[in-house]
């Protein structure tokens, strides 16, 4: 499972942001405007990222939810490389009834007993992708969810995929995040920790300490009073309402 799929190289078919449905629209229109200027994109000749090696991972899914604000996401295409600065993530931890492993193993939800590190896509409401990193050891099941990335690499490449998003909203929310960068199912249960299509990887160089802040988890029924939601204070992409912004 954790091996690299030549499949997830192939281009996502484009989406236009009026398939979103109407929640999500309904978020994102109460955003503030930008709180900060987002950083200069990085230019070709910088510095190359190193991936995240798994010993850097801590083995337990509200500790990597966390640890991942701040890291970078990478997605190499065909096309050129798209990354973007973690920004906000979800834990659902061991025993939690809001996670799609709290009844056990199936053959949709595998990918979340992988050992920590490795992709969870699952397909929701009919309409988009979303990405999860496994957090626990191998046959144990957890996930992060990955909320929304500040773009860094390969934002006309992104935009193809959202065309007319503005820049502080073109991967803001798990499925404007996932259709920007063109991650679908193919992509399940990589290893992001090794060379391929998707991966992890160390911060940004230049962006220094970052301020996280914790709340609830956006859109979830059970287990809804849990503080394991965590995004960077003051950071335009950050998805959701201003109450769990700021």
């Amino acid at each position: 499972m954790g091996a690299g799929r030549p499949g997830c190289f192939a281009q996502a078919p484009d989406l236009d942001s009026r398939s979103f449905p109407r929640r999500l629209q309904a978020h994102s229109s109460r955003l503030n405007p930008p709180q900060r200027n987002l950083p200069e994109p990085r230019r070709p000749g910088a510095a190359p990222l190193r991936r995240l090696r798994r010993s850097e991972l801590p083995v337990d899914t509200a500790a990597l939810a966390r640890y991942l604000v701040g890291k970078t996401l990478v997605r190499e295409t065909p096309q050129g490389r798209m990354s973007g600065r973690i920004v906000e993530s979800e834990a659902y931890v061991v025993g939690d009834a809001a996670a799609h492993s709290f009844n056990g193993m199936t053959p949709r939800n595998r990918s979340l007993f992988l050992g920590h590190g490795h992709a969870y896509v699952y397909f929701i409401y009919g309409s988009w992708f979303s990405l999860n990193v496994s957090g626990e050891p191998e046959g144990v099941g957890g996930g992060v969810l990955l909320r929304a990335l500040e773009p860094l690499e390969g934002i006309e490449l992104m935009r193809r995929h959202r065309p007319g998003a503005p820049l502080h909203k073109l991967a803001s929310g798990p499925g404007r995040l996932a259709t920007a960068l063109g991650i679908d199912m193919r992509c399940d249960g990589l290893d992001l920790c090794a060379p391929g299509p998707v991966w992890l990887g160390v911060p940004a160089k230049g962006t220094g300490r970052i301020p996280v802040g914790t709340s609830v988890r956006i859109g979830v029924t059970k287990e809804a009073h849990r503080l394991l939601r965590f995004y960077e204070r003051g950071n335009p992409c950050v998805s959701g309402p201003r109450r769990l912004r700021s």
